[in-house]
């Protein structure tokens, strides 16, 4: 469901990037205001990109996290302009499928991964992921979490899905990539399955542990339960056991956009606490450092 409503937001963002200027010029307006109605449409998601980067900056004031310098959320900012048309606009779309799930690969007894995206993403986020697992031979998994705006504890049942897919496959538990939202499905999962044997590691990047200021926004059920404070995280931290959350790993970055302030991202209590510089929310994703720590928690 979600790559066909992000079908009609590219194509009518499209529509516009060539309708706009074509009707200036048509209505013999001139040059200037043709590239000005193109100016408007191609920086309308950097503004947004930019008031977005703007709310974290000022909730991150006194937060515990590292001070990051204009220098860095200016790099931040850029790098997810960049980034997040080729996510919105093309790979999650249009590309859903192109990598398919591979559990088939490596040889028993060799782990495999099950990839979480988050809010308002689908399972192409993880594309270039599925290519590097692909071609180093590492069975994988990565389901579209459904239903798009529905509760988190909905999508609880296609992450039990997929690990089993890969404990027939592979024999042995999988590590768990969680970006966002997909961290607090497993942090559910594991709560209605009590599966904490069945998982080798978790590892979230940029998962609001805490919540997120930027949910006092949000209008889903999904979005409501990452409210800050909010009874659904509250709910489900009441049920972890302490020693659960040493089975995480999590990055975060003082300049994500999305989640913060930027230590809500960290859960108490993790076996290991991973910072991203000057990198955004999308951006942490495809961070060599993310990666890097995926190959370790496979093989150690």
């Amino acid at each position: 469901m979600l790559a066909w409503i992000q079908r009609l937001l590219a194509l009518a963002w499209l529509a516009a990037l060539l309708g706009l200027p074509a009707r200036a010029v048509l209505q013999g307006a001139g040059l200037l205001p043709a590239l000005g109605w193109a100016a408007v449409v191609l920086g309308a998601h950097a503004l947004w990109l930019a008031l977005t980067v703007a709310m974290a900056a000022l909730a991150n004031r006194g937060d515990a996290s590292p001070r990051a310098s204009w220098r860095q959320w200016l790099q931040a900012w850029w790098g997810e302009v960049l980034t997040a048309p080729r996510v919105f606009f093309w790979r999650q779309p249009f590309r859903t499928h192109a990598e398919p799930d591979r559990p088939d690969l490596g040889a028993p007894g060799q782990p495999g991964v099950v990839l979480l995206h988050g809010f308002f993403c689908n399972r192409a986020l993880w594309n270039p992921w599925m290519a590097r697992l692909r071609a180093e031979r590492i069975a994988f998994v990565a389901p579209s979490l459904e239903p798009v705006f529905g509760s988190i504890d909905d999508a609880v049942p296609l992450l039990e899905a997929a690990v089993q897919r890969l404990e027939r496959a592979t024999g042995v538990a999988p590590l768990i990539v969680a970006h966002s939202m997909g961290g607090l499905v497993t942090r559910a999962w594991l709560r209605q399955a009590q599966a904490d044997g069945r998982v080798r590691a978790v590892l979230t990047i940029g998962t609001p542990h805490g919540g997120t200021a930027l949910a006092r926004l949000a209008m889903s059920e999904n979005g409501r339960q990452m409210q800050r404070g909010g009874g659904w995280l509250a709910t489900l931290s009441a049920a972890e056991p302490a020693e659960r959350a040493a089975r995480f790993h999590c990055i975060f970055g003082h300049c994500d956009n999305i989640v913060f302030p930027a230590s809500t991202a960290v859960l108490p209590g993790a076996a290991e606490v991973l910072h991203l510089p000057a990198t955004a929310h999308v951006d942490l994703v495809d961070h060599p450092a993310s990666w890097a720590l995926a190959k370790r928690l496979l093989q150690s």
